[in-house]
C-alpha cells in the first residue's frame, strides 16, 4: 500500500521580475504589512540563521524559530522547523522561484512534514495550512505586482 505524501505544494504565477518577487519574499520583517499567513517574521533570513515566524493557521496563532537551510538568491530558500523538539514533528519550509520571461515569475510553496506525530498533525492542519499557503501566494503576487 502507497504511504501517503507527507507534503503540500502550491504555486502561483506572478507578473513580476524573479529579483522584484525575491525582494518580496526575503523581506520578511514587512510581513505584518502584506502578508495573511505568516503575519510576523523577525531576523534576516540568512543561511545558517533562525527567523521568528508568527503564523495564522485557520483560527489558531502560533510562533515558532526555524533555521535557515537553504539560500540562493532570487531562486531559493527553505527552513526546518520543529514542533516542541525534532522529531515530533518537523517541518521543511521552501520557496522556489523560476523565471518564465523577464517579467514573469514563478513561485513554488511548499512543506514536507517528518516525525513521529507528522501523519496524525497533517491530517489536521492540512486544509487550513494549503488555505494559508495560497493566501499568502496571492498576497505576495499583488505585493510584487504592484510596482
Amino acid at each position: 500500500m502507497a504511504q501517503e505524501k507527507k507534503e503540500i505544494r502550491t504555486e502561483i504565477i506572478i507578473k513580476a521580475s524573479t529579483a522584484a518577487v525575491w525582494s518580496v519574499l526575503t523581506d520578511n520583517e514587512n510581513y505584518e504589512n502584506w502578508n495573511p499567513f505568516i503575519v510576523k517574521s523577525e531576523h534576516k533570513i540568512e543561511l545558517g540563521k533562525r527567523i521568528k515566524n508568527t503564523l495564522k493557521n485557520g483560527d489558531k496563532t502560533m510562533t515558532f524559530k526555524p533555521r535557515i537551510k537553504e539560500f540562493e538568491p532570487n531562486k531559493f530558500f527553505g527552513w526546518v522547523g520543529h514542533l516542541f523538539i525534532p522529531g515530533i514533528f518537523d517541518g521543511h519550509h521552501t520557496f522556489e522561484l523560476k523565471e518564465i520571461s523577464e517579467n514573469e515569475t514563478v513561485l513554488i510553496q511548499g512543506e514536507s512534514f517528518r516525525g513521529i506525530f507528522s501523519g496524525i498533525i497533517l491530517k489536521s492542519i492540512k486544509a487550513d495550512t494549503e488555505i494559508g499557503f495560497n493566501a499568502m501566494n496571492e498576497a505576495l503576487k499583488k505585493e510584487a505586482e504592484k510596482d
